[in-house]
């Protein structure tokens, strides 16, 4: 099994020197989720191929290996323009990663809630056009719904997944989007089986408890969908039920740190989800 951490609190940082700071907050696994300087939200990939021979340096230096890249793009949006421009994005980033010698990626389902049936005709001539560019490089692909995307809920994601029908690609389940993707992680985890590689985790607030106003948008009636990745404790998932679901799955992929709300303390967050992750492992034995 492989315990990662999503940096993305720490992207503010120089990037060479991001290994030795992993290394130091005790993870052996980098999960590289978007950076202005490396790969950008849902922009071309702005890193040249120097830098990443130099990065592959500093990680070797540090003892630390990339499990996945994670980028994220708008390849199954409405507009057929900006879809082509994702495509060429994705075949920079795919050669990037090759590049890092590394053979796994993560992203999102994308498109649009509002328009699903578009956005999924949207995403098959994606994914039709890369999955050759994967398979060439023996690259892994894992996709998780993602609130707001045209697919949000758990079982749906992965009898999407299943349709692909392809062995490069697999499921992810994120723990702070629980209440998302319908507040059932031992029946996702079930479910999903073999296709189950990799696990966000972090906590967060049952959006729709209290009438719906566990959080307050406003106006009210907003379609806006609200979750935050919080250190385990801090919300009201139920991690005894998901750690017990993955030890009754044999899980054995990558588990990921994947805080995001605290970046004023990010290295304690960080050192104090390792240990909770140490710690629920521990009960496997």
């Amino acid at each position: 099994m492989k315990i990662a951490l999503d940096p993305h609190m720490l992207r503010k940082g120089p990037l060479l020197e991001l290994p030795a700071l992993v290394a130091e907050l005790g993870f052996e696994y980098i999960e590289l989720s978007p950076r202005d300087d490396f790969i950008p939200f849902f922009k071309h990939p702005r890193v040249d191929d120097g830098t990443v021979r130099r990065f592959r340096k500093a990680l070797d230096a540090a003892g630390v290996k990339i499990s996945s890249v994670l980028p994220l793009f708008r390849w199954s949006g409405p507009d057929e323009d900006e879809r082509q421009a994702a495509v060429r994005y994705w075949k920079r980033a795919i050669q990037i990663t090759a590049d890092l010698g590394v053979d796994s990626m993560i992203s999102e389902f994308n498109g649009r809630p509002e328009d699903p049936s578009r956005s999924e005709g949207q995403f098959w001539r994606s994914i039709e056009e890369l999955l050759p560019v994967f398979e060439r490089e023996s690259i892994k692909l894992t996709l998780e719904p993602h609130p707001d995307d045209f697919i949000e809920e758990g079982y749906e994601a992965i009898n999407m997944i299943r349709g692909i029908n392809h062995p490069l690609v697999s499921y992810l389940y994120c723990a702070p989007h629980t209440f998302h993707h319908g507040n059932d992680a031992p029946g996702l985890i079930k479910h999903a089986g073999d296709l189950l590689t990799h696990v966000h985790l972090a906590d967060t607030f049952d959006h729709t408890a209290s009438s719906g106003l566990r959080y307050i948008i406003n106006p009210p009636g907003s379609t806006a969908r609200i979750h935050q990745h919080l250190d385990i404790g801090q919300g009201e998932v139920d991690f005894d039920a998901l750690f017990g679901a993955l030890r009754d799955n044999d899980f054995d992929g990558t588990l990921t740190s994947c805080v995001f709300a605290w970046e004023d303390r990010a290295r304690e967050s960080s050192l104090f989800m390792r240990k909770k992750i140490d710690e629920y492992l521990s009960t496997w034995k």
